[in-house]
């Protein structure tokens, strides 16, 4: 049973890898300090909103030091279309002030140093490690939450857990599937009505309400 599994997920690693290989996130940035804002901004919201958000913010503040000296009331109106802007706004406020007075103006590419600065979760500084790096990580966001457990890869009820699940599974290529369960999440097996006529790892997918093929 066990070396069945094993193969299964095998399978579904050999697949993502091929179809996602050179896959990288859809945020827009041009340096690590617009990297790490712009996962911050993306928490429960698109990575759409968040390039249209993110062009005039950074004219204004285009380094952590110009933003560790920005006025909240500013820097809200600049994202005030992002979800949770109020709390994103102190949090990058924040963040920028902590590079400056604990990293000398440079973000840290720790993981659990990225962690210690405000608005950065696990999830955060995994994805800006993986995309930045090329670190083997794998961050679990709605789409890898979702797509791991129709796939049967995880029944875990919380993001850390999915990861840990997903972390004993796949022990190489961990940054592409992230990727490729991000895309495949987010335009294939969606949410809600899911695309399953194009979905090319049907024959895996454990999910009960999922389209029958005819």
């Amino acid at each position: 049973m066990k070396s069945l599994q094993k193969c299964r997920y095998k399978q579904i690693e050999k697949i993502f890898v091929e179809r996602y290989k050179d896959a990288k996130t859809e945020l827009n940035y041009k340096n690590l300090y617009e990297l790490l804002i712009c996962v911050i901004l993306s928490a429960q919201c698109t990575d759409k909103r968040v390039n249209l958000i993110t062009p005039a913010l950074f004219k204004s503040y285009p380094n952590v030091y110009s933003l560790s000296k920005a006025s909240l009331k500013d820097v809200k109106e600049l994202i005030k279309s992002c979800s949770f802007f109020n709390n994103k706004a102190k949090n990058i406020i924040a963040m920028a002030k902590q590079v400056v007075d604990k990293f000398n103006g440079e973000i840290p590419l720790n993981q659990e140093e990225l962690k210690s600065l405000s608005g950065v979760g696990q999830k955060t500084a995994n994805v800006v490690l993986l995309e930045y790096c090329g670190k083997n990580l794998m961050a679990v966001d709605t789409h890898v939450f979702r797509v791991s457990h129709r796939l049967g890869l995880s029944k875990a009820s919380n993001p850390e857990s999915t990861e840990k699940d997903l972390n004993r599974i796949f022990k190489q290529n961990r940054a592409i599937l992230h990727q490729g369960f991000v895309l495949f999440g987010r335009y294939i097996c969606k949410a809600i009505k899911p695309e399953c006529k194009e979905c090319f790892v049907y024959d895996f997918c454990k999910y009960d309400n999922k389209m029958e093929l005819k």
